[in-house]
């Protein structure tokens, strides 16, 4: 029935400036549906994304309150899926992803119970110190983590924009103070990972990319490459089966001296840099999509790309002229 459906859209909600993940959205999408359309979303009016969309939607908040208003947004603009893309409206489109789904619009999000535990970095990290898993250990009050140097963070959202790392206690106390609901973790040596995954709707894993995060700016990989490890990519498959999650996902890590993973925490959903695993043939955004709307259909194998790919994100500009402003 979606098949006769005239430019079916799929939403990249909190679009901002994130074009790659649009574009990426949009080359999925049209695979499925090759006359269908991307719509930027997002709560403001002056993004980037709007310029590379085929439309723009200025959208209410993500709140209980406003949930009849966006569901009928969607209807009136067509739109078949729904990509959340920030943290802090995944539990939102999980609460509701039933409600939507009754309108025909169907949401990529893991269940609340997963979201909720990647959401809480304590709880996160007490989820895998009850599994006897290699989370790193994360705690309210500094004098439980036995440690030379500490990690500071946000318990909760975007902890990387305001970390401090490898403090002395006197300078993870003072750290402390600059943040809302500090939590403290040992400084882990290593190199840092990132793993992206797909999971199916049982919280089965159908394919992993590990990827070193080279260079690191604001939280996000600016330079980062594909590599392989099979040790590394059974034993975080298995963490994440335990965690319910389901669609695109990405972890992060540090592996030791020893090969081994360090997991610090887990987003439930697609990565800034996730698009390096399209490429390396960790097909998730089609898989979302082909699953969300078609769920009959078995999906295409996992085909991991041969050889190391290395992504480098930079900025760029466009200009708009009178008939586009």
């Amino acid at each position: 029935m979606t098949d006769n459906l005239e430019k079916p859209a799929i939403l990249l909600t909190s679009a901002g400036a994130k074009i790659p993940m649009l574009q990426a959205a949009r080359e999925a999408w049209l695979r499925l549906f090759p006359q269908g359309e991307i719509i930027a979303g997002d709560s403001q009016q002056l993004v980037v994304s709007k310029a590379f969309a085929d439309s723009f939607w200025q959208m209410p908040v993500t709140a209980q309150s406003n949930k009849a208003e966006l569901r009928r947004g969607c209807l009136e603009r067509n739109i078949k899926a729904i990509l959340p893309s920030r943290d802090a409206e995944l539990m939102f489109w999980a609460e509701n992803k039933d409600y939507f789904a009754e309108a025909g619009v169907e949401v990529i999000v893991s269940t609340s119970a997963g979201i909720a535990r990647c959401l809480d970095k304590l709880a996160f990290a007490d989820f895998g110190r009850q599994l006897h898993l290699p989370f790193i250990p994360t705690s309210l009050h500094l004098d439980d983590i036995s440690a030379k140097q500490f990690v500071v963070k946000e318990r909760f959202g975007a902890g990387s924009k305001s970390i401090g790392l490898a403090m002395t206690k006197a300078q993870a106390i003072e750290h402390a103070r600059l943040l809302q609901a500090p939590i403290y973790q040992p400084m882990q040596s290593g190199f840092e990972i990132s793993v992206d995954a797909w999971l199916n709707n049982d919280g089965s894993v159908k394919g992993v990319v590990l990827r070193r995060r080279d260079k690191v700016v604001a939280g996000e990989s600016q330079i980062t490459t594909t590599f392989t490890d099979t040790a590394v990519t059974l034993k975080v498959s298995y963490i994440l089966e335990q965690l319910q999650l389901s669609g695109p996902v990405v972890m992060q890590a540090i592996i030791d001296s020893k090969g081994l993973p360090h997991i610090i925490e887990c987003n439930s959903r697609f990565g800034g840099a996730s698009t390096l695993s399209i490429a390396a043939g960790l097909d998730s955004l089609y898989w979302s999509f082909l699953s969300a709307m078609r769920p009959d259909i078995k999906l295409p194998d996992f085909n991991p790309a041969e050889g190391q790919i290395r992504q480098l994100r930079y900025s760029m500009d466009t200009y708009q002229y009178d008939s586009d402003i």
